[in-house]
């Protein structure tokens, strides 16, 4: 049996928007801003469930493909590489004051499936705010993984193989968020912080997703 998480892509964000908040200093880094931005606004409409686009305006947009899922990996995507991009652009200039007041004004806030309170509280979603790129960086992650996680779930019926692929690409991905970019957020984190932004959280994810990938491989077998 394999254990399974279906809450977890039901993280929810607020809308930010990086050229608002960030200075340019010529127009192609502008555009690069607003791409960004862009990038991530249908990441917001599709988790926040605020997206007016029929099925097939979206089937149509991402290429065919039918499966939400996938259309959601796909946005994902296309969005992790520019954010990593500008956290890169970010380092370089970490000691600037006005990136870090930059950074400040983006408030980014995302919800937690997996805190307490997000379970308790009757006022609606709590919202933490982070500010800190490379707290972005790992709800993103962490969405991704969760995202790779419900497709393998739902290839599973009919291709156990293709279901184990998955498995193991979600595992990577939150190995990789346990190995290489929590562990520097975690001494900036407040008290009351979402599991989801805690290397240990994204480790035993993988090791569960790497279970599920052997599950199906073992069922594949048989």
């Amino acid at each position: 049996m394999m254990l399974q998480f279906p809450d977890l892509v039901k993280m929810k964000t607020k809308k930010m928007v990086f050229e608002d908040v960030y200075a340019a200093r010529d127009s192609a880094t502008l555009e690069q801003l607003k791409e960004l931005s862009s990038k991530r606004r249908v990441i917001e409409e599709s988790i926040n469930e605020s997206s007016f686009i029929t099925e097939a305006i979206a089937r149509e947009m991402y290429g065919g493909l039918t499966s939400q899922i996938q259309q959601d990996l796909h946005k994902l995507e296309e969005y992790l590489p520019l954010l990593e991009n500008l956290i890169f652009h970010a380092d370089l200039v970490s000691s600037n004051w006005k990136m870090f007041r930059w950074t400040l004004e983006l408030k980014i806030r995302w919800t937690s499936v997996l805190s307490s309170s997000s379970f308790f509280n009757l006022m609606g979603p709590k919202f933490f705010q982070i500010d800190s790129l490379r707290f972005e960086l790992g709800m993103a992650l962490f969405l991704y993984g969760a995202f790779l996680q419900e497709r393998a779930l739902e290839v599973l019926p009919t291709d156990l193989v293709q279901s184990a692929t998955f498995f193991r690409e979600a595992a990577g991905v939150y190995h990789h968020l346990a190995q290489e970019v929590l562990p520097s957020l975690e001494p900036a984190l407040p008290a009351e912080r979402p599991p989801e932004a805690i290397a240990s959280v994204s480790t035993v994810m993988s090791l569960i997703c790497m279970a599920g990938a052997q599950g199906g491989c073992l069922l594949s077998h048989q």
